[in-house]
């Protein structure tokens, strides 16, 4: 019990708690009525979103990462916080506790149904799970497994007029052995387990391999199925139709790149305005080191096929819009945007925030009335070889093209051996690491590339010496083009660069992150703690 109210106050505070400061480096709202994208420019990867009443909520695939499932509300579809988590940690516990990169919570789907929140999401080594909630801040109901199958992923319900229920998903090939097909189950009303045999209802191989991803959704007697095709970076968006639910289905392209930068643009989530007058889609776009960003275009119906986004030709093809007229809903709604920095002085750590593994207590004490987050250092794991092993490492997304992130910290070593530093995570990573060395505190940055096949990290700088107990402000810059720039500080003003550029790279299914770690290399009775004062997201100076 201990340990459960460790976690929620630790990572899941209250949505009540307010979101108000504004992304200095991202705003898709251009305050004129009309909005840019892509409006989360952020790694909330296979979006989907669902409008209860004049809200909407997203939620999207969190991997290995927890809290997991994060929700986002909106009243507008432009402007969005995080206003929660479906989990604090994932399941089965043992093997979430350490890293599982790739591995996890993918494509998920949020509905709501008789008064209640539902989010069927597939791991696709164990089966397809869900999870309800009365309040889309939560809490949500521990997960529950409707179907062990090795392979199945992306799953999304359909409760039909007459209380019949249906789940589609696709087929991961790596664990099933095929892909590229779809297949339609029924369920139970409940929506808490699939009954008889799942029937196979759409074949991509022929015109859109990789077809995955699909959402279900019904209009004037078609049903339909929302799914990508083409693969992440150079994909369409196809939609399916049929006047039963186990087909045969129709199928068209009604959305790809066309002659636009945005490449891949598919996968997401079809939802109107409160008035029923307006149609939108959310989907991703693959930015590599950015990961998975966010898009809304507005969408229209022709002969009861959608077109997503401008259709410059007519050709019921649509391609994304860079700018466009926001959605017509009641009143103006302020700008906002998902957190970033973070002063630790909340009773939680903030929202944006994400553990590599379940968390575990000893990483983290939060301060709150020294406005403070404390890190221990943990031991690392037996054999590793590099942070890619590592559980503790506490991550955010990337929230722009362009920006600088810089965290104040003070350290209190206690072994030899210990460090603790800002990483730039994903697979190579880089890092500005203070560590204790002979009864010195030096400063310096290493690199790994390819740290996914356990490579060692190097030296990328000759060390610096710290002075003891001496506040250090460390810093990331990035470029376009994902090139970072490490530097630091003695007193917060003048940065001295450290180190060679390093260029991000994407994770196992996901962006690069970016966060903290606090390490050492042996078992001992007691831990160093470093003292992190802030840690701030600013415009490139």
């Amino acid at each position: 019990m201990k340990f459960r109210l460790f976690l929620l106050a630790l990572l899941l505070p209250l949505a009540t708690r307010a979101q108000s400061a504004l992304s200095q480096v991202w705003v898709p709202d251009l305050g004129n009525g009309s909005y840019k994208n892509p409006v989360l420019y952020a790694d909330y990867s296979d979006p989907d979103v669902v409008r209860v009443g004049s809200d909407y909520y997203l939620t999207s695939s969190s991997f290995n990462s927890a809290p997991g499932l994060q929700i986002l509300h909106s009243r507008d579809l432009v402007n969005w916080t995080i206003i929660g988590a479906a989990f604090s940690q994932q399941l089965p516990v043992a093997r979430y506790n350490q890293p599982q990169h790739g591995n996890g919570v993918w494509a998920p789907a949020i509905r709501y149904h008789k008064k209640e929140f539902y989010i069927y999401y597939p791991d696709p080594d164990l089966g397809l799970f869900v999870t309800k909630a009365k309040n889309p801040a939560g809490p949500w109901s521990a997960p529950v497994c409707i179907r062990e199958a090795r392979g199945w992923i992306d799953p999304c319900p359909l409760w039909d007029e007459d209380g019949q229920a249906y789940l589609v998903h696709g087929f991961a090939g790596s664990r099933a052995g095929f892909k590229s097909v779809l297949a339609v189950s029924r369920m139970s009303s409940d929506g808490l387990s699939l009954v008889g045999d799942e029937v196979l209802v759409f074949d991509g191989h022929e015109k859109h391999p990789t077809i995955e991803g699909p959402k279900f959704y019904k209009r004037h007697g078609y049903y339909y199925i929302f799914a990508p095709g083409g693969g992440v970076s150079t994909g369409w968006q196809v939609v399916l139709r049929a006047k039963n639910v186990f087909g045969p289905y129709e199928d068209r392209i009604v959305m790809n790149q066309g002659t636009t930068p945005i490449n891949g643009p598919h996968q997401g989530a079809w939802v109107d305005t409160p008035d029923g007058r307006q149609d939108w889609f959310l989907h991703f776009q693959d930015q590599g080191p950015y990961g998975r960003v966010v898009h809304l275009q507005p969408m229209t119906w022709r002969n009861d096929w959608p077109i997503i986004g401008e259709d410059p030709d007519g050709d019921g093809v649509g391609q994304p819009v860079l700018t466009y007229r926001k959605p017509a809903v009641r009143g103006p709604q302020p700008p906002a945007t998902p957190a970033t920095s973070d002063e630790f002085s909340s009773a939680a750590l903030g929202l944006q925030w994400q553990w590599h593994a379940n968390p575990q207590p000893g990483w983290a004490f939060l301060n709150q009335s020294a406005g403070m987050l404390r890190l221990y250092s943990v031991p690392l794991p037996a054999g590793a070889k590099n942070l890619w092993q590592v559980p503790n490492l506490l991550l955010q997304k990337l929230p722009a093209e362009q920006f600088m992130a810089t965290v104040k910290l003070a350290v209190t070593p206690r072994f030899e051996g210990e460090k603790v530093g800002l990483v730039m995570m994903g697979l190579d990573y880089a890092t500005i690491t203070l560590s204790n060395s002979g009864g010195q505190l030096l400063l310096s940055q290493t690199v790994c590339k390819e740290a996914d096949k356990l490579t060692p990290e190097t030296a990328a700088s000759a060390p610096v010496t710290v002075p003891p107990r001496q506040p250090v402000y460390l810093r990331v810059t990035v470029l376009s083009g994902a090139k970072c720039r490490f530097s630091y500080s003695l007193d917060g003003k003048q940065f001295t660069p450290l180190g060679a550029e390093f260029h991000a790279r994407e994770g196992k299914w996901i962006g690069a992150k970016m966060g903290l770690f606090y390490t050492r290399s042996g078992q001992t009775n007691d831990a160093g703690t470093a003292d992190v004062d802030w840690f701030r997201v600013e415009p490139v100076q």
